[in-house]
């Protein structure tokens, strides 16, 4: 283990930040959480308060001066913070792209003048709709047309790992990019459109569980305590300073199996509705019918290797979902 560090995590109540916090904390670390709460929630850290070597503050990470003195303090800065979910994306796009670019472009600002290690969090969006799979991070992006307000997100998530680039190029500031695949587990919400936490409360709550699209789109998803334990081995290697990473599972399947799979682990009486793209989302909306995410480059670097399977994603859930219907 690295000597005692001090780590910033932007967005740190947040779903995967607060499981992240919890993991630096494991590693005998000290976490200053940063969150606005627009999509985090103090749920998720509430166990946390009072832990020795955790701090949080409520505030935007777009506050300049607030920003300046955490990232002062700090070994290591984590930026997750983030417009996050389609749903969220496709109704609030200007604040998806002023959230995703400003606040990178603040924290980098900050980060250039002393030199510290960045670490910022990407997505599997940012390939677009390329068929070249399994993605590779030195893929083509491929993004659909500037009108389609489901391309801003990916466009201003492509910013951000342009300006981290940028930054490590010319200002030697030492930024990894890590490009999430679906990332998925307990307190994680349905509320922005995550599709597992979705069908399970619906599934728990005997309704219809509602499939985008006719339920053949596929995907993998990785659970968040893997995903979390990627996050911070990769902030170890100084070989990943200037270079970016895929984080995800390669256990695919649709979405309609996913639905059933559900149904079944849950014991629900529910039934499958398929809702069109465009009762979901709105007129002109574009999915992509695969995603599965290339991780040699990660697992050649670190040994990480996603250690749960799609039943244990769907075990912990189910659990997490029951206990916020009782509580």
């Amino acid at each position: 283990m690295r000597d005692r560090m001090r780590y910033l995590i932007t967005g740190g109540a947040g779903f995967i930040g607060s499981h992240l916090a919890d993991e630096l904390l494991r590693r005998g670390h000290q976490v200053h959480a940063l969150d606005d709460l627009s999509t985090g929630a103090m749920a998720n850290i509430l166990h946390l308060k009072g832990e020795p070597g955790f701090e949080y503050t409520i505030d935007s990470a777009a506050n300049d001066r607030l920003v300046a003195e955490l990232v002062d303090t700090a070994d290591v800065i984590y930026h997750l913070a983030a417009a996050v979910g389609v749903e969220l994306i496709v109704e609030s796009p200007v604040r998806t792209i002023e959230t995703n670019v400003h606040t990178t472009e603040v924290l980098l600002s900050h980060a250039a003048k002393k030199r510290k290690p960045v670490f910022i969090a990407s997505t599997s969006e940012v390939y677009g709709k390329s068929d070249a799979l399994p993605f590779r991070e030195d893929g083509d992006m491929v993004l659909g047309p500037t009108h389609n307000g489901r391309w801003a997100y990916a466009c201003s998530k492509a910013i951000d790992e342009f300006l981290a680039i940028a930054h490590w190029r010319e200002r030697r500031v030492p930024t990894v990019i890590g490009r999430l695949f679906n990332t998925v587990g307990p307190r994680q919400t349905g509320r922005y459109g995550m599709v597992i936490p979705r069908l399970v409360r619906q599934a728990l709550a005997g309704e219809p569980l509602t499939v985008h699209g006719d339920g053949t789109q596929r995907r993998c998803f990785c659970h968040v305590r893997d995903v979390v334990v990627a996050l911070a081995d990769l902030m170890e290697h100084e070989g990943a300073y200037g270079e970016v990473f895929n984080i995800g599972s390669s256990e695919e399947i649709s979405i309609r199996e996913l639905a059933e799979r559900i149904i079944a682990a849950t014991g629900s009486s529910s039934e499958i509705r398929l809702v069109p793209y465009e009762e979901a989302y709105g007129q002109g909306f574009e999915d992509m019918q695969r995603r599965i995410p290339d991780t040699t480059k990660i697992n050649r670097l670190t040994g990480w290797a996603p250690q749960r399977t799609l039943d244990d994603i769907l075990a912990d859930v189910i659990a997490d979902q029951r206990a916020r219907l009782k509580g």
